[in-house]
């Protein structure tokens, strides 16, 4: 089986869902942020205070690297990981990328919590709506790239899983 990659914006639900969906295919399930705190020995709020975006999205590029190359996994980018065209395009051409997307009410809500979003955590909580609106229209055609896009807003992680299952069902991806 190709690839399963899941992008989208922080908040739309990839791990949630790259858990229950690498579950039901019987697939290996890759978080690609917790696989880079994982081999740096430090979490990624850390990451950006002490060493830099630069750092984080080197790493990054490195594991992007690696996983294009394997088969038969479940990958949860990073919010930001589709701003390098280079990773777009090693992540597309062994897996199929599937977008989650939500509004910007979805997404504060489920990033109200401090300390776990360095893109966002920089901006006051009167700012916050602001700066996801900013980051969701900066990357909006990044987004575009993927092969399918879902909108989990109203969704739960079972509803978004059974979505995407149907929709590599109806491309002959996945037999029934």
């Amino acid at each position: 089986m190709k690839n399963i990659v899941l992008i989208g914006f922080m908040g739309t639900g990839k791990t949630s869902t790259g858990r229950m969906l690498a579950a039901r295919l019987g697939a290996a399930f890759i978080d690609m942020d917790q696989r880079i705190e994982e081999e740096t020995g430090m979490s990624i709020p850390a990451m950006f205070e002490k060493k830099g975006e630069s750092f984080f999205r080197s790493r990054e590029k490195q594991l992007v690297r690696r996983l294009s190359a394997r088969r038969n996994a479940v990958i949860s980018t990073g919010g930001g990981t589709v701003k390098d065209p280079e990773n777009v395009a090693m992540l597309h051409r062994d897996g199929v990328i599937i977008c989650l997307s939500a509004s910007t009410d979805a997404v504060l809500e489920r990033t109200v919590r401090r300390g776990q979003r360095p893109v966002l955590d920089r901006a006051d909580q009167g700012d916050r709506r602001e700066a996801i609106e900013k980051l969701m229209n900066e990357r909006e055609a990044l987004y575009k790239q993927a092969d399918f896009t879902v909108d989990t807003s109203e969704l739960s992680p079972l509803q978004v899983v059974e979505t995407i299952l149907r929709y590599l069902k109806s491309r002959g991806m996945l037999h029934a």
